[in-house]
């Protein structure tokens, strides 16, 4: 394999100001700031973060960075480790339709522990998400490509995350080039269609892609040595020609609901059904879901801990059914035992629709067919999941997204002052925002 070394990548990576971005991407950048923080937040309350603190107490050294709902402090490696187990543990944080999985998650949790070391403003921080998203994408679909195997989000999580890292550890260009040299070579090819059909924690591999980046960018501050990358070969090297120029971070969709985006559509579906024409679950026979084929792969199984509900199509259309919402109480370990949900879900039925199997995965469609015991039926028009990019979404989008998901966690005058901080005050250093969250 060729290899053309010439420090586009790096450059772009490291030399990228906020100015820089057009208004457009800053204004994203806000959005995308205040969604990470809700699901980083939200994953505080779950088990998996806990895994994460145990695991960093017991393996890596003390440091002094901070974490979210938790005295412990760690160094670069613990903190990643905690925050990489916080980010992706509810599901509700954003994605990319065309690498099939969740960028922003896939180096948060080591870029936050980089920005909190290096005590670095929020607009940096904020800058550094906007370079990691571009990077994300780009090897994203370079490594799919090339490996022609759905490796999701732990894959292009540590070439994200050594990028990121690097620029706020303060790298020049050659050490950049050797971290995500070595990211790349030990990435984890996660095998994101397994977790799909057996979840578990597993699920798009997180962790393990931060951990990876993470230690590739200190592997590289230690004097290791490593070369070539995908996206500097022939085949890949248009993906850096777009650099600056094209922002896939105005491609992300964002999730209204905490489980995967594939059950989104009937979810929405089922929801405005029953709106329109006044029925109430207790009424429903039948529901019958009309979907693509890796949709309709997802799980059905009865949960019995949060991520089986999560990675599952069955358990959250049935809690839609009944609560017209799907949130952290919907799928907290604390819920899966609702009866009633329970009881939904035998009433459920999935099909593979050849047209929406078409469209995939560019598009993401279902349509949902309910029969009541009155005789009744009705028919949901195609539906999209809510939150596309094509959506336009915006602050407004993304406030009631955060109002709704975070009301079971915090009260009304802490989440409009968490709200007024991640957008009116981009100057403040980063780990003010870890102390109001635990204040």
């Amino acid at each position: 394999m060729e290899f053309l070394v010439d420090y586009r990548l790096e450059d772009y990576i490291l030399s990228t100001r906020w100015e820089d971005l057009p208004p457009q991407v800053q204004q994203r950048a806000v959005v995308c700031g205040i969604d990470l923080t809700m699901a980083l937040l939200l994953g505080s309350y779950g088990q998996q973060y806990q895994v994460g603190i145990t695991l960093a107490k017991e393996n890596y050294k003390e440091g002094n960075i901070p974490l979210i709902q938790s005295k412990e402090t760690f160094g670069l490696l613990g903190a990643s480790v905690c925050y990489s187990h916080a980010s992706n543990s509810f599901d509700i944080d954003d994605g990319h339709n065309m690498i099939k999985g969740h960028p922003g998650t896939s180096f948060v949790g080591g870029v936050l522990a980089a920005a909190l070391e290096k005590k670095v403003s929020y607009k940096e921080y904020l800058t550094t998400l906007v370079i990691c998203y571009e990077v994300a994408v780009r090897f994203g679909l370079a490594v799919q490509d090339y490996y022609k195997f759905l490796h999701s989000t732990g894959t292009y999580g540590a070439f994200s995350t050594a990028a990121g890292v690097g620029r706020l550890l303060g790298f020049d260009k050659k050490q950049l080039n050797t971290a995500l040299s070595i990211a790349e070579f030990h990435a984890p090819l996660t095998p994101v269609m397994w977790s799909v059909e057996h979840p578990s924690m597993n699920k798009d591999g997180v962790p393990f892609g931060v951990l990876i980046g993470m230690q590739a960018a200190l592997e590289a501050r230690a004097g290791e040595t490593g070369y070539g990358n995908l996206l500097e070969t022939p085949e890949y090297r248009h993906y850096v020609d777009t650099l600056g120029k094209q922002f896939e971070i105005m491609n992300l969709y964002f999730k209204p609901y905490t489980c995967c985006r594939w059950s989104h559509q009937p979810i929405q579906a089922c929801i405005d059904l029953a709106k329109e024409h006044g029925y109430t679950y207790d009424q429903i026979a039948h529901v019958t879901v009309h979907t693509f084929d890796s949709a309709a792969k997802l799980s059905k199984i009865v949960p019995s801990a949060t991520d089986e509900a999560q990675y599952n199509i069955a358990w959250p259309v049935a809690s839609a059914l009944v609560f017209n919402d799907v949130g952290y109480l919907q799928v907290r370990d604390e819920a899966l035992k609702n009866p009633v949900v329970l009881d939904m879900m035998k009433r459920l039925s999935f099909v593979l629709d050849p047209e929406m199997e078409a469209q995939f995965p560019a598009k993401r469609l279902a349509w949902v067919e309910v029969e009541l015991t009155d005789g009744r039926n009705f028919k949901s028009r195609v539906y999209a999941a809510p939150g596309e990019h094509t959506d336009n979404i915006d602050l407004a989008w993304e406030t009631e997204k955060f109002l709704r998901i975070t009301k079971p966690v915090l009260t009304e005058e802490k989440q409009h002052k968490l709200l007024e901080l991640l957008t009116q005050y981009l100057d403040f250093p980063v780990e003010k925002l870890i102390d109001f969250l635990n204040n």
